[in-house]
């Protein structure tokens, strides 16, 4: 039977790049974003192009409602979901010193990049233990999508900082209470990859990386965050789960 997927945030950027690589191992790909579907179609269909079933749920991580729907379209057009992957996230609209940010970006940061993916997280694991429990040989799993940003001290977009650090914490508490059902969840802590997200910092980061910010020289790529899930995805660290892989190309590995 093809499993299934529910990626958010999966219309573009490291997302898409996660759906285009589980698409590739024939999993049927669900993306829940903000989006219009008109305004990314063109993606949809490249991840049919690849012979998978597409949904795609239009709505907002943060809405208990929009939550609800996407879980009920894929229960009622699959049935079953094997693989959700919390990637949706926003950087702060502004970057600002910490002695300045604002209480209404914090907020926002937190119901995007924390609370939403924890609930949403919350309402696929209680049914992913409903599966298990008709069918112990179900196979599940949990992937978060974080940021070096959870250990890595930003001062001018603590807000950022604060809720993939959240998101760690997130990863290692569904971790401890899947277990028992043998759901593995698993974090991915990206580095500096090229997106719609860091566009407008490409050249502070070019010039950063060149003078040796990475140990690899050069920018990661949404293709790079795909593999990684899909490595989890199959099943490849079963036996690893609340483990964090690090696609960062060497940066926050310390040296003297």
């Amino acid at each position: 039977m093809q499993k299934t997927a529910l990626v958010t945030g999966g219309a573009r950027g490291i997302g898409f790049g996660i759906a285009q690589a589980l698409a590739a191992e024939n999993t049927a790909v669900a993306i829940m974003d903000v989006l219009p579907q008109d305004s990314i179609q063109d993606n949809i269909d490249t991840l049919k192009g690849l012979g998978v079933q597409v949904l795609y749920c239009q709505g907002d991580v943060t809405s208990v409602e929009d939550r609800l729907a996407a879980m009920d379209r894929i229960k009622s057009e699959w049935g079953c979901l094997n693989i959700l992957v919390n990637n949706a996230g926003v950087a702060p609209k502004e970057r600002k010193d910490i002695l300045e940010a604002t209480e209404e970006s914090y907020e926002r940061l937190m119901r995007i990049n924390l609370q939403g993916p924890y609930f949403l997280t919350q309402l696929a694991a209680n049914h992913m233990v409903e599966q298990k429990k008709a069918a112990p040989g179900f196979q599940a799993v949990i992937i978060n999508i974080s940021s070096i940003s959870s250990t890595v001290a930003s001062p001018s977009r603590g807000e950022y900082c604060i809720s993939k650090a959240g998101v760690s914490m997130a990863t290692k508490l569904w971790a401890a209470r899947l277990g028992e059902f043998n759901i593995p969840v698993y974090e991915i802590r990206p580095g500096i990859i090229q997106t719609d997200m860091t566009a407008g910092v490409k050249e502070k980061y070019d010039k950063l990386i060149s003078a040796g910010l990475c140990h690899q020289k050069s920018w990661g790529f949404p293709k790079d965050i795909g593999k990684a899930a899909a490595m989890l995805a199959r099943g490849d660290l079963a036996y690893s789960t609340g483990q964090v892989i690090m696609i960062d190309g060497g940066m926050t590995v310390q040296t003297l």
